[in-house]
């Protein structure tokens, strides 16, 4: 059984944002526009990035009056998230820093209105490392604060391709990815009720993907 370690992937991450800006798309994803919709509905203007990449979606929030405090493991990423938000004069809406999410999240109990995360649950995180961030999330969120996250499911093409670590976990192209399925995610909402689950693809691939919305108890 082989090792899953954050720490390994650091590499790989900075040299593709580094030398692939655009490998997610420039545009927001499906994902952050779902989203949305939920924050404008629930009256939620105020929410927290986690792993936040390029800032594409934190950018699209941000210009939909949403303030985004954007957290990621990447010094390139949140360079280029400043450098936008600079760009486009959107300083008063985002702020953003560099963090490792498997450290306890900066923010106080019950501080939060809505958090979002697109694919970060499924990065190389253990699943016991998973467990303990959707905890810390559990934490700072205020009750009744939402939860919108999106996890690449079992039937993404790269699902027991590549070479497997360790339990739904591969490593295809140097990234290593923590696969999903309905009853991992089941387990997860201890202390949260689920509003919606739903499949979606993105990319050319594609990737198939769940987005999960759950609310605080």
């Amino acid at each position: 059984m082989k090792n899953i370690n954050l720490n390994n992937q650091e590499g790989y991450w900075e040299t593709n944002y580094t030398n692939k800006p655009k490998m997610f798309g420039l545009t927001p994803s499906f994902a952050a526009e779902e989203a949305l919709k939920v924050f404008k509905k629930k009256n939620i203007s105020s929410i927290v990035e986690l792993g936040s990449g390029l800032g594409r979606d934190t950018i699209f929030f941000a210009k939909n009056n949403i303030k985004v405090e954007a957290l990621d493991y990447s010094k390139t990423a949140i360079t280029s998230i400043k450098r936008k938000i600079k760009e486009l004069n959107l300083s008063k809406f985002v702020s953003a820093k560099v963090f490792d999410v498997r450290k306890k999240l900066p923010f106080k109990n019950n501080s939060v209105q809505g958090i979002f995360s697109h694919m970060l649950y499924c990065m190389a995180l253990k699943n016991s490392e998973v467990q303990s961030l959707n905890n810390e999330i559990l934490r700072i969120l205020e009750k009744g604060g939402v939860n919108i996250y999106t996890v690449r499911n079992f039937e993404d093409g790269d699902y027991k391709n590549g070479v497997h670590i360790e339990d739904e976990t591969y490593q295809n192209d140097g990234f290593i990815i923590n696969f999903f399925s309905k009853k991992k995610i089941e387990e997860l909402l201890v202390g949260f009720s689920n509003i919606k689950i739903d499949r979606f693809n993105e990319g050319d691939f594609p990737r198939k993907l769940f987005i999960v919305q759950n609310q605080k108890k």
